[in-house]
This record gives C-alpha cells, structure tokens and sequence, in this order.
C-alpha cells in the first residue's frame, strides 16, 4: 500500500482453465498487490480453489487511478470487484453510484475503528508514517513542524494519484486544520520529488534518494522479516498518525454477481486474512495473527479526523495541497 514492487504488472495469469468452461472473475487492483511477491499469487490459488472459476487480479494503478478508471468505464467496465480503494476515497466512489451493497454483513472484521459500511468491506489497514534509516538519521523529527524546521530531504506521493498521497495531505489538515497551507509550504524545502505512487517513491528512498519516505508504521516489518535488517524505522508524531483502511467492493454492473458476493466474503477469510501481513506489509482486517516482527513496530495514536472523507472536503484539501506547492 506496503507493496514493495518497482515495476507495474498489467495482471496475473488466466491460468490453464479455459474461459468457456469456467466463469472468470476480474477483480481491479493496483499493480503491487499482484506482483510475484505481492498478496495476488496465493489469494487466486486459495480462491480459486474453492470457486471453480478463474479469479482474473488486473492491475489498474493506485487507488485514486483506480476509481478513476471504474468512473472512465462506468458501467460498461469488466472489472467485477475493485479491491485496493481506502476510506479516504469512499465517499467520492459511493457518489458514483457505480456500487452494489454487500451481500451479508461481514464478520470477524477487527479494526481500531468501529465499522458498519454496508458497501465497502476492509481487506487491510495501516498508519501512515515517514520511513528512515536508522544508521544514518540520529535527530528524527517528532512532528511536521520540527520535519520542516529540519534540513532532512523527503519524498511524497501525488493525493490525485496515489492513496498514501491523498493521505498525507488529509493527515496535515487533520492535525493543523487553517494552518496546513503554512506546513505545506514550511516542508515544500524538503521535498525532493512527489511521485506518482508509493512504489517509485519506496524505490527512490531505498537507493539513498532522500532521507525520508512517506510509507507505513509497518514497512519497517518488511525489511526485519524478509531481509533480517533492522535498519528502518518509522517516526512518531505527535500529531498522531492517520488511518488508511483499504476496501473493496463490488461494481454493480457485474455480470458475475452470486462469484462476486462469493469472493467478497472470501476477503475475511482466514485464507485471504493471513497472507496479508508478509505480502502486503499491512495489518489483516481480522484478527488473524501477525507475525512477531510486527511486535517490533510502533504503535502511534491516530491523528483525530473523520474515518470517511466527503469528496467536497477531499478535493478542497488537495487544491490546497496543489496550491501551496505549485508556488
């Protein structure tokens, strides 16, 4: 979200199974969460396992591109499911009318914040963070303004493209409210570039690009876990951090909708929940459990802000964003 993938994947493989005999599923994603390492792989087998049809993972970009393509395509779009939206982006895809309730509510969901949305179901969630290497940073700034204060370089994500972007950019309203247009242009010195997603920009960090990186409280995990390196850390705030919950829901145009209701209570799942954690870097939805290295991260306060967006307020903090930078 997270992800570590730096080159985008159109989509899995169908597989063997011919479309003739079999129903596909296609399910909108971003690129990552179906890479070689990514979530994808084991979720298509564990799913397709149980469906008998051929579950389709297409990559179609970060979570803003993707409701935007789902609002290009309307309803003649073949996704049948989208997974990878957040609770940021909601309210603007429930605008749209291009979505169907959920089938049942679900159960088993365990997130540090209550949830009742009828339409959008959680599939992961995390804190946004500035990831450093601790070799190499010793004065770690606690907040924005001692960030901006600060000579240290960092790289963001574009909010009208990118999820942890839009994130960041409500993360500082949340905290600072009329006075996010002057962090904004306090930290526009320490940015060194705003990327398009969170991949390029993990990328970047990790060839020595920046000091910085806006990612996750749980990134540093990847690095423990699967390299046994203990050199990432991730800086607390004392704003508090914000809150990405990611969803997926089901298009209402969908031809394939008893599959799809089918796949969306598959989503809590022990077989989808517990491939999260070491794939998607991320926390699971339920309470599956996570690995001990996870033990090892911090446990910020969340940032306090409303847990979905109205798309009015969504935009008006973007334009600011825009704004501010663009000087």
């Amino acid at each position: 979200m997270k992800k570590f993938l730096f080159a985008a994947a159109l989509s899995l493989p169908l597989g063997s199974l011919s479309a003739q005999s079999v129903p596909i599923l296609t399910v909108y994603t971003y690129d990552s969460f179906i890479a070689d390492w990514g979530p994808g792989p084991a979720i298509k087998t564990a799913f397709e396992a149980e469906c008998g049809c051929v579950l389709n993972l297409v990559g179609a970009g970060d979570g803003a591109a993707l409701l935007s393509r789902l609002r290009l395509e309307s309803a003649h779009s073949v996704a049948d499911i989208v997974l990878g939206l957040d609770n940021s982006l909601i309210e603007q895809a429930r605008d749209t009318g291009l979505f169907a309730p959920l089938a049942s509510p679900p159960e088993g969901l365990k997130l540090p914040v209550e949830w009742s949305d009828d339409t959008f179901l959680p599939f992961d969630w995390g804190y946004l963070a500035f990831i450093y290497d601790n070799t190499k940073l010793t004065e770690v700034p606690d907040s924005f303004e001692s960030l901006a204060a600060s000579e240290l370089s960092i790289i963001i994500q574009d909010p009208r493209s990118s999820t942890p972007g839009l994130g960041l950019a409500l993360w500082v309203k949340a905290a600072y409210g009329d006075e996010a247009a002057r962090i904004w242009e306090g930290l526009s010195d320490n940015i060194v570039t705003v990327t398009k997603g969170w991949s390029e920009a993990y990328g970047m960090f990790l060839e020595g690009e920046a000091d910085m990186v806006l990612s996750y409280t749980t990134s540093p995990a990847y690095h423990l876990i699967a390299e046994g390196d203990a050199s990432k850390s991730a800086a607390e705030f004392i704003e508090g951090h914000y809150l990405q919950v990611e969803v997926a829901a089901k298009l209402a145009s969908t031809k394939q909708g008893a599959l799809a209701d089918e796949f969306m209570a598959f989503i809590t799942s022990d077989a989808f929940q517990t491939v999260i954690p070491e794939t998607n870097w991320m926390y699971p939805a339920t309470g599956v459990p996570v690995p001990e290295g996870f033990g090892r991260l911090i446990t910020p306060q969340p940032v306090a802000r409303p847990l979905n967006v109205p798309a009015s307020s969504r935009k008006a903090v973007v334009d600011e964003w825009v704004a501010v930078l663009s000087r």
